[in-house]
């Protein structure tokens, strides 16, 4: 029988190859990565820092590159609503967002390995508005007050009053931890001189949160004459006063100088 020959061939070759194994045993012992599954993958949690009102809402996309993953969830303390899924992807809405700052993980399991990706979620309100009153005189010294309404949150508040683009005055709110909507009204007193006429006065507000900066400044306030005390717009009276003899003189001596020499042709 031709069969017998072609057995005992099959045999030799095994038994003289090295070792003495199985091809197929080792291979066997050995198997290759099921096409299912990935030793190393990639997770995506997008955007990685968003910014929304108090109380408002926010989605969430989290993707990855594992074929047949084992878990996939967003773990949080905010509020959950809607999700949305798909092939590697995920979308999930938060709700009721008030913390002014919240940390968000996406957290898969594939193949035995766990990976996870971070999002920082920031709630804050732009002021409504920065109003910077005129100043009031009181006694020998003038009183600036600014106003900034509808903020949050004011613990990361910042309001700075400038005086022709210099600062002169600043405070940091750090103490205020409240959760809410609130007004911040600013009072400083300063003594005022014939060199502050005329300077624009402004009200900036500033809110620093962790890296996200967000501005608001007033309409300027002119500091005039009628804001000073007695003894200043004395001064001044007599600064503008000696200012204008001096232009006067001035202009006298280029007149006369012009008619002499037009007399002369």
């Amino acid at each position: 029988m031709e069969s017998v020959p072609l057995l005992l061939l099959s045999l030799l070759l095994v038994a003289i190859s090295p070792g003495g194994g199985s091809p197929q045993l080792e291979w066997m012992q050995n198997p290759p990565t099921p096409s299912g599954t990935s030793a190393s993958f990639w997770v995506r949690l997008r955007p990685e820092l968003e910014a929304v009102p108090p109380g408002g809402s926010v989605w969430l996309n989290c993707s990855h590159s594992c074929p047949l993953p084992v878990s996939a969830n967003l773990l949080t303390q905010l509020r959950q609503g809607k999700m949305l899924n798909g092939s590697g992807w995920a979308s999930y809405q938060l709700l009721n967002v008030r913390a002014w700052s919240s940390k968000v993980r996406c957290v898969v399991t594939c193949a035995g390995e766990t990976r996870e990706a971070t999002a920082r979620i920031t709630t804050y309100k732009r002021p409504q508005s920065v109003i910077m009153e005129p100043p009031v005189l009181v006694g020998h010294k003038y009183t600036l007050r600014c106003y900034v309404t509808h903020v949050f949150p004011v613990g990361f508040l910042v309001v700075s009053l400038r005086r022709g683009g210099r600062v002169v005055y600043f405070e940091s709110l750090e103490r205020f931890t409240g959760l809410d909507l609130a007004n911040v009204t600013l009072t400083y007193v300063i003594r005022a001189g014939p060199n502050d006429l005329w300077q624009p006065l402004t009200c900036h507000a500033r809110l620093n949160l962790d890296g996200l900066v967000v501005r608001s400044s007033s309409a300027p306030v002119i500091l005039t004459v009628h804001a000073l005390s007695p003894a200043s717009k004395a001064l001044a009276s007599a600064s503008i006063a000696a200012l204008v003899g001096i232009l006067l003189a001035i202009g006298v001596t280029y007149i006369r100088k012009y008619l002499l020499m037009h007399s002369r042709l």
